[in-house]
């Protein structure tokens, strides 16, 4: 009993210093190693090592599904709208050029938005993974098997 409170007080410290470096990682990830991918996998490190300790239960108290699937519609529909907007201002598809007045700052917008829209996605995407196998009971996949 007594590791286990260790651990909890332990991982209360330590999760809000991974998401802060999810997002370092994200708004950094321009102008240095990292992005969105990298962001969203750092992120959801967050909530799994949160599930890990605290049970998945909890963790959808805190971040219900709807909540993630939400987050995984928003993300796409991000980057993919940054390309349409590219085609609405007369450009091609993700092209950056046409979102401001200056090429240079039009691709720094077009980076940003579309790395925030996969940092995103792929932090909902695996909260949404982890939570769906994790969340899984023994004897449900048992009884599964033997109702087929």
């Amino acid at each position: 009993m007594r590791q286990k409170i260790i651990l909890r007080v332990i991982s209360k410290f330590l999760i809000p210093y991974i998401l802060l470096f999810g997002l370092y990682v994200q708004w950094h990830g321009d102008f240095g190693p990292g992005g969105g991918f990298q962001a969203g996998v750092i992120f959801a490190a967050g909530f799994i090592l949160y599930a890990i300790i605290f049970g998945v239960a909890t963790v959808r108290e805190v971040l219900p599904a709807a909540a993630t699937r939400f987050l995984l519609v928003i993300g796409v529909l991000l980057y993919s709208g940054v390309g349409v907007a590219g085609i609405l201002l007369g450009g091609s598809y993700l092209d950056y050029n046409v979102l401001a007045e200056t090429a240079k700052g039009g691709q720094h917008l077009g980076i940003v938005l579309v790395e925030f829209g996969v940092g995103i996605t792929v932090a909902a995407s695996v909260i949404t993974i982890f939570c769906t196998f994790a969340g899984r009971r023994p004897e449900e996949h048992t009884k599964e098997h033997e109702e087929a």
